[in-house]
């Protein structure tokens, strides 16, 4: 049978046994397809409208709520920001240096050393806790062996000390 068609149309034998072939899976995957769709539920539409409009009306009274509530408590956001830190203007104001060669090193307590500049709380204390051990300062270049005063910090402070009687 192939050989009498094979000479009709002029294709070889295998050529027409495979576009036989080709054509039988076309056939058979256009019949799935149509089986798949023949069996599919019938589509339903709903209608959300309602519901939809329920939503719409109880998130427009929850935004009026809150706008009414962000109204009502006003505020400046930047003075809520300073709020949180009180500040002390008294102690911002900046240190009057003392006179010069005006503090006795050996004698002076934490709070003439704290006017000297770059001179805080915790270096007075070291201060004085270096003179205790030393009982007393005999050059003002001990002080550069206190923990937090270079050469920088002793240059600076120098002129306004000098070395009185030691304890």
């Amino acid at each position: 049978m192939f050989d009498w068609v094979s000479k009709k149309i002029g294709f070889t034998v295998t050529e027409i046994k495979v576009l036989l072939f080709l054509a039988f899976a076309l056939l058979l995957g256009v019949s799935y397809e149509y089986y798949k769709q023949s069996r599919l539920p019938e589509y339903k539409q709903f209608d959300y409208s309602e519901q939809d409009s329920l939503f719409k009306s109880l998130t427009g009274e929850i935004k009026e709520k809150l706008e009414e509530e962000i109204a009502k408590n006003n505020v400046d956001s930047k003075q809520e920001v300073l709020d949180f830190k009180p500040r002390d203007f008294k102690k911002e104001k900046k240190k009057s240096p003392p006179a010069e060669k005006s503090i006795d090193i050996n004698k002076a307590d934490i709070n003439i050393l704290k006017r000297l500049p770059g001179i805080g709380e915790k270096t007075a204390q070291k201060i004085i806790d270096l003179r205790k051990e030393r009982s007393g300062f005999n050059n003002l270049n001990e002080l550069m062996d206190v923990k937090g005063i270079g050469k920088s910090k002793f240059n600076k402070i120098k002129k306004f000390l000098y070395i009185g009687k030691s304890l």
